[in-house]
């Protein structure tokens, strides 16, 4: 039986303890349970604070630990939750944690940030040179203060030398199940997942991002181009003729937008299209190849791809996750028939 320690930190989201908690609890357990037969735990489980006292989360959901940092000697699995938001402060309140992190490691335990908790890993030295992740939102923040991680936010999960991330609060269920796999094998963490209800592992958080189009930059010349694009991207314009409109040059121009928008123009043009796109599958049930023809694209097959390509996810799926329920019903009772 393999040990995990989950470590609370004060005013973070429970959520990332109390699901790897019972994952891991339940692995080789519930679906026995459920089905009669005799269980088979794979983990045993601790909860550990700093000082072995209780942890209260963001919105005050107090959690009591079974033990301190200073009494896990040795652990297999370490899992990190998440903090307050305002990490200088929390690196000073938890400065503890970072040699623990550090030792648990050199003795061969897998260590994992959820979320923010990845900061600790980062802070601890453990992310240098090694692919990361965590919340789409924070990637950029954590790239610029521990720049020799390799920080991909594309992804829900990472995995490097015994170094894990997860991206989001509930990618710690995406974690731990990819742990659960990893160390027991399929059969046990499909069943784990199926007795509590949970989906398998996701890999990509693409689709959940808000992707930012443009750069901010200075240059009127090309603003006045973005915004004659965004208002006209379902139609094909050529370069030559933006280039017209800014009053440059074919090449000027397009090292002119490249330096400004840090895409060249079709590329601009497909991430405008890309984001109509999920836009208009997040707010009603227009058929997909209606929405390609709105956005651009004639070709549905070239949309599909070039969408899953972009997104992580095809649109039908991009859908599913993010409409309206009445959207989602109403796709899920097409479906049903189809099928």
């Amino acid at each position: 039986m393999l040990d995990v320690t989950v470590v609370l930190l004060e005013e973070g989201f429970s959520s990332t303890a109390i699901m790897p908690v019972e994952i891991f609890h339940f692995a080789g357990k519930l679906w026995n349970d459920l089905h009669d037969c005799p269980a088979e735990p794979a983990f045993r489980v601790r909860i550990a604070s700093l000082d072995g006292g209780a942890v209260h989360s963001i919105y005050g959901l107090g959690m009591t630990p079974h033990v301190a940092l200073s009494d896990v000697e040795r652990t297999d699995v370490v899992i990190v939750s998440t903090s307050k938001l305002d990490l200088d402060l929390a690196f000073v309140e938890n400065s503890a944690l970072l040699p623990w992190l550090r030792r648990q490691h050199e003795q061969g335990a897998r260590v994992v940030g959820v979320c923010m908790g990845a900061a600790y890993l980062a802070e601890a030295g453990l992310l240098d040179g090694r692919m990361a992740t965590t919340h789409w939102a924070l990637a950029d923040k954590f790239a610029a203060r521990w720049p020799r991680a390799d920080w991909r936010p594309d992804l829900f999960v990472t995995e490097d030398n015994r170094v894990l991330c997860s991206g989001g609060v509930f990618a710690s269920i995406d974690v731990s199940l990819y742990l659960v796999e990893k160390l027991c094998g399929h059969e046990v963490a499909v069943k784990c997942a199926k007795s509590m209800l949970l989906p398998m592992p996701r890999i990509h958080q693409t689709g959940y991002a808000m992707q930012t189009i443009s750069k901010s930059h200075g240059d009127d010349r090309i603003r006045e181009v973005e915004a004659f694009l965004q208002a006209n991207f379902h139609t094909d314009i050529s370069t030559q003729a933006l280039a017209e409109r800014a009053g440059l040059g074919e090449r000027t121009f397009v090292r002119h937008f490249k330096a400004a928008t840090g895409k060249l123009p079709a590329g601009y043009v497909q991430a405008l299209r890309i984001q109509a796109a999920k836009a208009m599958l997040e707010r009603d049930a227009k058929p997909v190849q209606a929405i390609s023809y709105d956005v651009g694209y004639d070709d549905v097959a070239f949309f599909r791809h070039l969408f899953k390509r972009i997104v992580k996810m095809t649109p039908t799926e991009y859908r599913s996750h993010f409409a309206p329920l009445s959207v989602r019903a109403e796709a899920a009772l097409e479906a049903s028939q189809l099928n």
